[in-house]
Formats: structure tokens, C-alpha cells, sequence
């Protein structure tokens, strides 16, 4: 009697298989395609995953020297909207009060500014103030603070010229 005849005998007779009655259902044979070690064997060759890690690893070098440009043009682009920002405001103070600020701070706590920006390329509050006998308008009494650079020695890798030159 075959194994399946016996399943049926025993669940036509008890309702359902019994325990270890040996009515297991019968396993695949094991399909492997190709044994190991014979021609087209599943997997992947070292040479064939050393070669995608080559791969790899020139995509990220390259996304890597991409993610540090962007970042010095965006702090290139930070300073030269910040520089701006403070020109303006020193102008603005000057025809307002009639007299140049003698520092930032000052016009901070005018209002002309908010706060006094961090230099993006130093990464502090170091800017490096220009001092000259300049008068903006004829009714300008004292003089005081009349340009701002950058403190920073640098060389813009975009643009070839010294930050604090801007």
C-alpha cells in the first residue's frame, strides 16, 4: 500500500491522521540546478564583485569631490550676500544718524542689523572693518566704519582672488 493510500485509509477511519502514523507529505527531490564546482554554478565570481566595488567606489569619489564644491559655493554665496547685507546697512546708518558706526555691534544694537552674521568662511564673528575719513553726504559730521571684508587669507577656488578682498 502506498503512502498516500494510507493517509486516506487512516482519515476515512479515525477522521483525521493520527500521530507518527507515517502519513508525511512526500518531499521534492532536491532540484539543484548545477552541483558545485561544475560549469554555471549559482553565485558570484571574487572577480566579478571586486569588479562592482570598483564601481562603487568610484561613484562615491566622485560624489564626494561634487558634495565638497557645492559646499564652497554655497559659503562663497553666504559671504557675498552677507558682505552686501552689512555694506548696506553701514550706508543706511551713515545718511541716517548723520555719522558713520565705529563697529558692528553698533549697528546690531541700532537695529539695522539683527545680529551680527558669522563670517561663513572663518566660521566666526572676526570681519575685518575698514576705517576711512570717507563722508557719505554733506551733513555728515564724524566718520567712522565705512567698509567690511572677510578676515580670511584664502583663495576662492572659484573665482582666483583672496576673500578678504571681496
Amino acid at each position: 500500500m502506498t503512502c498516500i493510500a494510507k493517509c486516506v485509509a487512516q482519515r476515512s477511519r479515525f477522521g483525521s491522521v493520527r500521530p507518527g502514523a507515517g502519513c508525511r507529505p512526500a518531499r521534492a527531490p532536491n532540484r539543484r540546478r548545477n552541483p558545485p564546482g561544475e560549469k554555471g554554478a549559482r553565485g558570484f565570481t571574487l572577480i566579478e564583485i571586486m569588479v562592482v566595488l570598483a564601481i562603487i567606489a568610484v561613484l562615491i569619489a566622485m560624489a564626494a569631490g561634487r558634495y565638497d564644491r557645492s559646499i564652497v559655493h554655497a559659503r562663497e554665496a553666504v559671504l557675498k550676500q552677507d558682505l552686501q547685507t552689512l555694506r548696506s546697512a553701514i550706508q543706511q546708518y551713515t545718511l541716517d544718524k548723520q555719522r558713520a558706526p565705529q563697529s558692528l555691534e553698533e549697528l546690531a544694537s541700532a537695529g539695522y542689523l539683527r545680529e551680527v552674521p558669522i563670517d561663513p568662511i572663518t566660521r566666526q564673528k572676526d570681519w575685518q572693518l575698514d576705517f576711512e575719513d570717507v563722508l557719505l553726504s554733506p551733513d555728515q559730521s564724524a566718520s567712522g566704519l565705512s567698509d567690511v571684508h572677510s578676515n580670511s587669507d584664502a583663495v576662492s577656488p572659484n573665482e582666483g582672488t583672496a576673500y578678504n578682498s571681496w
